[in-house]
């Protein structure tokens, strides 16, 4: 491999195309060169000659980047050919499918793309959708299993248990200060029990926004739930919406049956979602509500308003995530937002990799403006004169 100013000069003309070798007069090797191909059949609007809509090219071009740059890259440049080489509609064909390089995003387009697929492209996207599934939950499960199992735990712990629930372990070592040699024994004056064993200590409903700009974190979401529902001290349940609202609690042990039965796009109705969740809400101060959604609201906004003070008043710890993905905050509803934030309700982005911390944060009632703001994220404020509650909405 090159060094120095000749790797650089090399690096330049492959980020400025063949129009500028005469004035660089850098001559690219042989793979360079492959490279260079692959980068200007995508990117060289002049050329005469480009993939066009030949499903075979363009599944030889899949395979070119995926040899020539790092997954990273090669998933920057499948997105940039969804729209410039039409490969949306090339997806419907399954040896396209299987050129392609899965990610959480050819996850979301595909899911957008269900009821179009043709019948013998579904096993395939089927088979995509579950290895980035497969992969997703395998790191993400852990730190969001320890998490909410330690917030649960430490928030649960009680200082005067009943015998049944008395946790010896933790009980002698938070005595050992009493321990006496001449008796060879330890005086026990606190006693730590296991808490509540019998029934589910918190209640979880995800409201997830399922509108087309919503597709990645519905994708998380997913995740996320399928994990929160395998663990017995949580009730989960998993609410999707668009105009409609369907509860798709039932399927939260598969993600991937749960992905396939959304209805990604559409409208925007958080107020009908909002008083669907509040029907489902029967121990308000043991409950974490975690809204999903841009807050692009085609509903009645003013009760949607009403409904989430309510859920505050009752107790119910809500969140409104304004998305669940790598992308940063999105494009977001900020007067919904401020008026979100005037009523208690702390509203974000938040990465998939901090939600486990998130959750492990509600659920120990932490504040979650101070949470956020330790982690850098951009916490939507209330504005000045804002509202505080239903009667003045």
């Amino acid at each position: 491999m090159k060094q120095g100013e000749d790797e650089r000069l090399e690096r330049w003309r492959l980020v400025l195309g063949e129009p500028a070798q005469p004035a660089m007069g850098v001559s690219l090797g042989e793979a360079e060169l492959r490279m260079d191909k692959a980068l200007a059949a995508l990117y060289d609007s002049e050329r005469k000659a480009g993939l066009g809509a030949s499903s075979p090219n363009v599944a030889r071009w899949l395979g070119d980047i995926r040899e020539y740059f790092p997954a990273s890259i090669v998933r920057v440049m499948q997105g940039d050919a969804m729209t410039r080489l039409g490969l949306t509609e090339m997806l419907l064909q399954p040896e396209m499918l299987e050129a392609v390089e899965p990610d959480v995003q050819l996850v979301a387009t595909l899911l957008s793309l269900r009821k179009v697929i043709p019948q013998k492209t579904k096993e395939t996207a089927r088979k995509v959708v579950r290895k980035v599934v497969d992969d997703l939950e395998r790191r993400l499960r852990t730190p969001m299993e320890r998490a909410v199992r330690g917030a649960l735990s430490r928030s649960s712990r009680t200082r005067r248990p009943r015998a049944a629930e008395i946790d010896w372990d933790r009980t002698l070592r938070a005595n050992l200060g009493n321990y006496q040699p001449e008796r060879r024994s330890v005086v026990v004056d606190k006693l730590v029990g296991h808490g509540r064993r019998r029934s589910s200590l918190r209640d979880v409903v995800l409201c997830i926004d399922q509108s087309g700009s919503m597709a990645t974190s519905v994708v998380y979401a997913s995740i996320f739930g399928a994990v929160l529902a395998s663990l017995r001290a949580v009730s989960t349940r998993m609410v999707l919406f668009d105009t409609a609202v369907v509860d798709l609690s039932e399927q939260l042990e598969d993600p991937v049956d749960l992905l396939f039965g959304t209805q990604l796009g559409g409208g925007t109705d958080i107020d009908r979602a909002l008083g669907y969740c509040q029907q489902l809400v029967t121990r308000p101060a043991q409950t974490i509500l975690v809204l999903i959604t841009d807050l692009y609201e085609g509903g009645n906004a003013q009760r949607m308003l009403q409904r989430a003070a309510s859920l505050v008043q009752s107790g119910v710890k809500v969140i409104c995530l304004l998305s669940l993905s790598d992308q940063g905050t999105p494009s977001y509803d900020s007067h919904h937002a401020a008026q979100l934030a005037a009523l208690g309700i702390p509203a974000f982005a938040c990465t998939p990799d901090l939600f486990p911390e998130l959750m492990a944060a509600a659920i120990q009632r932490q504040d979650l403006r101070s949470w956020a703001a330790r982690h850098d994220l951009q916490l939507v404020m209330s504005a000045p004169g804002g509202t505080s509650g239903p009667s003045s909405l």
